[in-house]
């Protein structure tokens, strides 16, 4: 089976279990066909075909709740219970139980083509270190926030900086049209369970967003 192929089989079950939007299962290709990067983000279906033939005794790992489709992106900050900035993976729509090899070498191979592509300033034997040494800390602390305070200083002031300008990201989001007579009425029954009491939807935009789960409602 090749590409064509695979990415037509997954398309076809996929449209079985959920709605998809054309336009923006169009604008997906056209995405995958820019980079080796962004054809990577957007096929991890491919990547898990591959997987057993290609990663020798790494498929035989100890399996755990794995992210899946881990690459370089998929990191980002938010704010805890208690208000502070934690860094880590924001993106689960793929979890599932695999070795955790899978995380590791998807992660790795992720740098390698993100640094040749230009989204990174680091090399790729450096970003393999990071993440190893990365993985190893979590292990020995048990699995701790990453909390952007003292000892993080240079990351903290990395994700702040006038490029993370909330003002710029909400601006962005208001500008999207309103699709709110569109929004399907599990979507908003979801909304209204995970709202603070007493909070209302005030307007539903249909955003454009990642590459792996793009075309999905």
């Amino acid at each position: 089976m090749n590409i064509v192929e695979a990415t037509s089989s997954y398309e076809k079950w996929l449209a079985d279990r959920l709605t998809l939007i054309p336009e923006h299962l169009e604008h997906k290709h056209q995405h995958m066909a820019q980079s080796v990067f962004l054809f990577l983000r957007a096929t991890f279906y491919r990547f898990m075909q591959l997987w057993p033939e290609h990663a020798g005794d790494a498929a035989k790992g100890v399996k755990v709740l794995a992210v899946g489709d881990l690459h370089v992106e998929n990191y980002g900050t938010w704010r805890d219970t208690e208000g502070r900035l934690i860094w880590g993976c924001n993106d689960f729509d793929e979890v599932y139980p695999l070795p955790y090899t899978v995380d590791l070498v998807r992660l790795a191979v992720s740098a390698h083509m993100a640094s040749q592509d230009g989204h990174m300033a680091i090399e790729p034997s450096d970003a393999c270190d990071a993440l190893l040494a990365g993985y190893r800390d979590g292990l020995t602390s048990g699995g701790k926030p990453f909390v952007l305070a003292e000892d993080h200083k240079w990351l903290r002031d990395t994700v702040t900086g006038v490029l993370r300008d909330p003002v710029a990201f909400w601006g962005k989001m208001e500008a999207i049209p309103d699709c709110s007579m569109d929004a399907p009425k599990p979507a908003l029954r979801g909304l209204d369970h995970l709202l603070p009491c007493g909070a209302e939807v005030d307007r539903i935009a249909l955003r454009e967003a990642g590459e792996g789960s793009l075309g999905r409602q």
